[in-house]
């Protein structure tokens, strides 16, 4: 089984800041995973063509299951709203958030939601020059518990905040609700933590430990795969993969029956 988590940027390639539905269509189809978490993805937005990201990214894996749910109702940037809807694809209007595809059959879904931070962070935002003052935006999790060809198993994805402190508070949330659901259970997504931090702070087992950010030259590894359940000597391999577009490279991860 291969599982990966991508930070999207919207499909926004960093070379030239467009965003062309053949360069997401294509970054999908490279994963090749059975289960994949999305962030930072767009829902009927001009700036992505009016796409249904998750969609697109699910039909470009050849997979049935799939799950956009949105942290905000509206243009990022621009005026929006907190979402309370737990799927995105009965919003009216343009939506952000994140996504969760699936090869296999999903027994029940599962959302988990949280304010932002009340503070902004100097961030290195792309497209503009030095740092720009971000305010933090809601997050959310989503959980899918799934029927696999070894069994039952729930895949939690997830955006964290960037501000520290909070989003290691958002992490062990995450994980004690995620443990409620039926193990074993995989937590994936971009954390906004760096290295070992988030083993530690959930002790859960990191999958693997490679960088991830940024994409043209990865020094640091804020995107995850944390097991809970699951032995470590399951984790064939990983890998970062390299895409045309994101800050991010994607992190894949195959697991084997032990």
């Amino acid at each position: 089984m291969r599982l990966a988590t991508f930070n999207l940027l919207h499909g926004r390639s960093v070379a030239d800041g467009q965003v062309r539905q053949l360069d997401l269509v294509g970054a999908a189809a490279d994963l090749d995973a059975d289960v994949v978490g999305l962030q930072e993805v767009d829902r009927g937005q001009d700036r992505s063509g009016g796409a249904d990201q998750t969609a697109v990214a699910a039909a470009a894996l050849g997979a049935a299951h799939w799950r956009f749910v949105p942290t905000l109702e509206g243009v990022p940037g621009g005026a929006w709203t907190a979402s309370g809807v737990d799927d995105g694809s009965t919003v009216i209007g343009p939506a952000y958030g994140i996504g969760l595809v699936s090869r296999w059959p999903v027994r029940s879904w599962h959302v988990r939601r949280f304010g932002p931070a009340p503070v902004a962070m100097p961030l290195l935002v792309p497209g503009s020059k030095g740092l720009t003052r971000v305010d933090d935006e809601p997050r959310v999790a989503v959980g899918a518990v799934l029927d696999t060809p070894s069994g039952r198993l729930t895949v939690v994805t997830t955006h964290l905040s960037f501000v520290p402190g909070w989003n290691v508070a958002q992490l062990r949330a995450i994980a004690g609700w995620a443990r409620t659901l039926p193990g074993p259970r995989v937590l994936l997504g971009d954390f906004n933590l760096p290295g070992a931090v988030p083993r530690l702070a959930t002790r859960w087992t990191q999958a693997v430990r490679i960088a991830t950010y940024p994409s043209w030259r990865p020094r640091v590894q804020f995107d995850h795969v944390l097991l809970d359940g699951v032995s470590l000597t399951a984790v064939a391999g990983g890998r970062s993969i390299r895409t045309a577009i994101s800050d991010h490279c994607a992190l894949v991860v195959d697991l084997q029956a032990t």
